[in-house]
């Protein structure tokens, strides 16, 4: 169970970055070419929250499971490089970057210029790609770790 909730995790974060960085491309074309907020753009940024909100389920379902996560928070995990970004780096970085994202397009609703709305999106989830991108375990992606 616990490798299949693995794979998963790691096939929903390739297809929640291609939604995150969506959002980001569209809105900022859209926001260049001062285009009227459309369903379309909606629509882009929505995709992109709710698979960064199903990514961040998954991924704590499985900080739980994992041998790597919440059972291996101690001491000696902090003093070691690639457990401390198992235990405490990944998961706190990418809950952060999943409430900027909740935030870029919550604030792009409440919005009434659509400059604003694509600025919103465009530096909200700009900045939380940054910081999924920053911790994702490179390494372990396509190996059995």
């Amino acid at each position: 169970m616990y490798t299949t909730i693995k794979h998963f995790h790691s096939y929903i974060a390739a297809i929640a970055l291609v939604f995150i960085a969506f959002a980001i491309i569209y809105s900022f074309f859209s926001w260049s070419k001062e285009k009227s907020f459309v369903k379309m753009n909606k629509i882009s940024a929505l995709s992109g929250l709710i698979w960064a909100h199903i990514q961040l389920l998954i991924g704590l379902v499985l900080y739980f499971l994992s041998p790597n996560g919440f059972s291996n928070f101690s001491g000696v995990a902090m003093k070691n490089s690639l457990s401390r970004l198992y235990v405490l780096e990944h998961p706190l970085t990418m809950i952060i970057a999943v409430v900027l994202i909740t935030i870029g397009y919550s604030k792009a609703k409440s919005q009434k210029e659509d400059i604003q709305k694509y600025k919103k999106i465009f530096i909200f989830y700009g900045i939380g790609l940054l910081l999924i991108l920053s911790r994702i375990p490179w390494n372990a992606w396509g190996t059995n770790n």
